[in-house]
Parts: C-alpha cells; structure tokens; sequence
C-alpha cells in the first residue's frame, strides 16, 4: 500500500498550493491532450476506425495506475502533470511505442535546442474521433443485471483489501463502518483490473455516510458527515468484516 493512498486526515505535511490555474505552464495542455487522444483512440470503444497506430487500451484508470505507482517521494515531489507525464512515458515504453533509450534521446535533443520543431501531422478521421469521444464520453455505467446486498439505512463495514499499485478506496476508510446513504441504479465498472485489489468488472455501488468522529477519533469538527462512493467489492455487514479483520 503506498502512502499517498493514506493522506485524508494527517497532519504536518507542508505547506498547501493554493494555485487555481488548470493548466500552469504550456506544456501541460499538450500532455492533457495526449491523453485525451489516446482514450479517444483506444480500440474498446465502439467509435469509426481511424488510421491511428495506437493500437492498446488506455483509460483514466490507467492514469491513475501509472501516477500512483511513483515512489511515494517522487509522487509528492512532482505537481499533477508531472505525474501524468511519468505515466504516459512508462505506458509507452512498457507497450513498445518507443524505447527509454530513445526518449532519453529525444528529450537530451529539445534540452541542447529548445527551439527545435515538434513533429507535425494530423489525420482528419483521427480528429474526428476524439471530438465524437469528447462528446459522448465513456460511462462506466453497463446496463447488466446486478445484486444488491445492502439497502438503504443498511450498516456496512469497509474490508481491508489487499492493493499494490492503485486503489479507489482510501485507506482512511479501511476497517471502519458507515451506512448506506444512496444505492445506485446499474452496475458500474472501473475500466481495468486492479489485480488484489478486487474492482474491474462491473458491480453495484453504494454511498456510504461516515461519522468523522469514528474515523478520526478526538480529532474531527462536529455536526457533519463524510460521504465516499463505493464499490460492492469494499464493503460487507459489520460483523463479517470485523471477525476477518481480527483473524
């Protein structure tokens, strides 16, 4: 389990951006278009072929994957489109794209001449499915038939479920118990396999209501509640939860 999986409620971590800007240098907006463009091009998604030679999935899921698998001192080092750089560089090199010897190399060329044009091309079909992909988007919602094993009101205990690289569940929230606020209509998937991690294929999913007080004992303000979205995989009655943890 990395750190940064475990950041709601610790202390004394430093001093808090209070930037605003989405994009603060210009070159961020190229790497939020690259991975615009390889989700709009990755071939699950039902959209018009294109001459494109990116041929793998990618997903949000796979960004966070690639971020969140940093050593926990570079992840906090670097700022957001750092970290979606690092793993949009790694992606690439892992599925032969290009190799690392030869992204050193091109990134040692634009440092000795920084001036250097960029490659230049463009497809009309290619930019016609990006904006499509723009458009309509890609739910994760599937139209499946799904069991519910809570309802509303119901008490529900978070597991602690194994997890390497990436996780959706907090880690201030593992071991602890909520009730069921909202459950939602349809089955939901995550967009790829988080291995231990139990989510991937599509499930039901649940709003959960925590005391803050539970969660951060002695330390957490009065009168409100915190609410986290969470898939079927991540909770079970209280009981079952509490005698697995203990053994």
């Amino acid at each position: 389990m990395k750190l940064q999986h475990y950041l709601g409620g610790l202390e004394g971590l430093g001093p808090v951006s209070t930037e605003t800007r989405v994009f603060v240098e210009a070159w961020e907006t190229r790497i939020f278009g690259i991975h615009t463009a390889m989700m709009a091009l990755s071939p699950q998604l039902p959209l018009p072929q294109t001459p494109s030679t990116f041929h793998t999935v990618w997903t949000w899921a796979d960004l966070r994957k690639g971020a969140e698998s940093l050593n926990p001192f570079d992840y906090f080092k670097f700022r957001y489109y750092e970290k979606w750089l690092g793993g949009i560089s790694e992606y690439f090199i892992e599925k032969g794209y290009i190799t690392a010897v030869e992204l050193n190399a091109l990134t040692e060329a634009y440092y000795e001449e920084p001036g250097k044009p960029l490659p230049s091309g463009g497809d009309d079909a290619i930019d016609n499915r990006i904006i499509q992909y723009l458009i309509e988007g890609d739910s994760p919602r599937r139209d499946i038939a799904v069991t519910y094993n809570f309802a509303v009101g119901d008490k529900v205990a978070v597991r602690d479920v194994p997890s390497v690289d990436h996780t959706r569940l907090p880690g201030f929230l593992r071991c602890k118990t909520g009730t069921i606020e909202t459950v939602y209509e349809g089955a939901y998937t995550y967009l790829c396999d988080t291995g231990p991690d139990g989510i991937g294929a599509a499930m039901a999913v649940y709003c959960v209501r925590f005391d803050p007080a539970e969660i951060w004992p002695g330390n957490a303000e009065p009168n409100f509640s915190l609410y986290a979205d969470l898939y079927a995989h991540y909770i079970g009655a209280p009981t079952a939860i509490v005698i697995a943890n203990a053994a």
